[in-house]
């Protein structure tokens, strides 16, 4: 009877880990909850965090993962994912919160592929980075035909067309020469842009962020930059053409990546459009200034792709379920996808760490710098790239690098005074 008893107890507890997870809308109190609900069942592996607050003064939370949470280690590198940028887009909310919960759990069973991922990767998630749109979308629920409600943060402003607009700059310099890359803000940026805006772009300043993706809906495609078109206006608009990045091909990658781990994106014919692939460059879809994944790329060390994830932007809870098992595997092998190229420490003789050193890939007109610790990631598609390591006050050293398809390589730069 004795083990009747305890073959019962070890089903209900299995039942238990395996119970589904109620799959419903968020609102703000319940995803604040939800947040702090992983990170008291996981709270050696996480953290929550504010990056700042609304124009409402909601906090913008983030939740991290990592197995030294709070702490950058050297040689690691960090990504993060972005929802509800459009307050009426709310799928990438709900599959954050469902992420966070999943990769809590994961890990929590012993699962090798999330507890290397999250012991490799320090992951950031903010579920929602427009929490006042998110409240007004969600009054009027996913049955209102009234388009657009909550699209706009509580001033009425497009967060992705608030960002400091940096391809005018890039796309000058490309012609006449400049730097190719961390393109300086105007000095005023702070009252040209929302709080939302603000608290996002000071965040990916204090955190060497390398791969990111910003979750939207409305459509079903892998975007990749430029989003902005270098076509010259036509009556006012912007004309759409194909206005690729120096690393063009692996964006092509990155977003292929996530279209074909995901249920049907990578079909093409998604909610009226069709984009081979389930891929589309930004701006031969429509041209957009003043965007996030283009600012990622020109000011940071940070690729961005964005998602569009439903062709409804606000779907019924009944879809949610199917939802998530069509962005699951996608969500984590595009996290996995940071791990390739190159990585390494930039010295100097006496084995200091040198903070700001340019990394340059001859060939490729984007370059990438040194964080804080003075490691730095270069995403790379396999081949043989010649690769260089400048600072100022040093002589430059050049290195010949072969890139497989697995793992980063891992090469150091020791650099002398001139």
């Amino acid at each position: 009877m004795s083990n009747l008893f305890s073959v019962f107890l070890h089903l209900l507890l299995l039942f238990k880990l395996a119970a589904p997870v109620t799959f419903r809308h968020h609102r703000y109190d319940d995803l604040m909850r939800m947040l702090y609900k992983v990170h008291n069942e996981c709270p050696y592996i996480t953290r929550v965090y504010s990056i700042g607050r609304s124009v409402k003064g909601r906090h913008l939370y983030v939740l991290e993962f990592s197995d030294y949470p709070g702490i950058h280690e050297p040689l690691e590198p960090e990504v993060k994912y972005v929802g509800n940028m459009h307050g009426d887009e709310v799928l990438g909310r709900e599959l954050l919160l469902q992420l966070s919960e999943f990769l809590c759990e994961e890990f929590r069973n012993g699962n090798p592929r999330i507890i290397r991922l999250i012991e490799g990767t320090r992951i950031h998630i903010l579920p929602s980075m427009n929490p006042d749109g998110y409240e007004v979308a969600a009054d009027q629920g996913p049955d209102n035909s009234e388009y657009l409600v909550g699209r706009n943060n509580a001033n009425g402003v497009d967060l992705n067309r608030n960002f400091p607009d940096l391809n005018t700059y890039f796309y000058y310099n490309e012609k006449y020469g400049g730097p190719n890359h961390h393109l300086p803000l105007p000095d005023n940026w702070k009252s040209q842009v929302e709080p939302e805006t603000r608290a996002v772009i000071q965040w990916i300043r204090s955190i060497n962020f390398i791969l990111s993706a910003n979750l939207h809906g409305g459509a079903v495609v892998a975007n990749y930059p430029y989003d902005k078109s270098l076509e010259h206006r036509v009556r006012g608009f912007r004309r759409t053409a194909n206005t690729p990045t120096p690393d063009d091909k692996l964006f092509q990658k990155l977003a292929k990546v996530y279209s074909y781990a995901h249920g049907w994106m990578y079909q093409g014919w998604n909610c009226g459009d069709y984009f081979p692939d389930g891929i589309t460059n930004g701006a031969s879809w429509y041209s957009l200034s003043k965007g996030m994944q283009d600012f990622n790329y020109l000011h940071t060390n940070c690729f961005d792709i964005t998602l569009e994830l439903s062709c409804n932007k606000f779907p019924h809870q009944e879809e949610l379920h199917r939802e998530w098992l069509g962005n699951r595997e996608a969500l984590i092998q595009f996290l996995e996808e940071v791990h390739q190229g190159i990585k390494g420490m930039v010295f100097d003789e006496n084995c200091n760490n040198v903070v700001g050193a340019v990394i340059s890939i001859s060939g490729i007109n984007h370059d990438v710098t040194s964080g804080d610790h003075g490691d730095y990631f270069r995403l790379l598609l396999p081949g043989t790239y010649t690769v260089t390591a400048s600072a100022p006050g040093f002589d430059p050293e050049t290195v010949s690098v072969t890139v497989g398809p697995a793992e980063p390589k891992q090469v150091n730069f020791h650099l002398k005074h001139s």
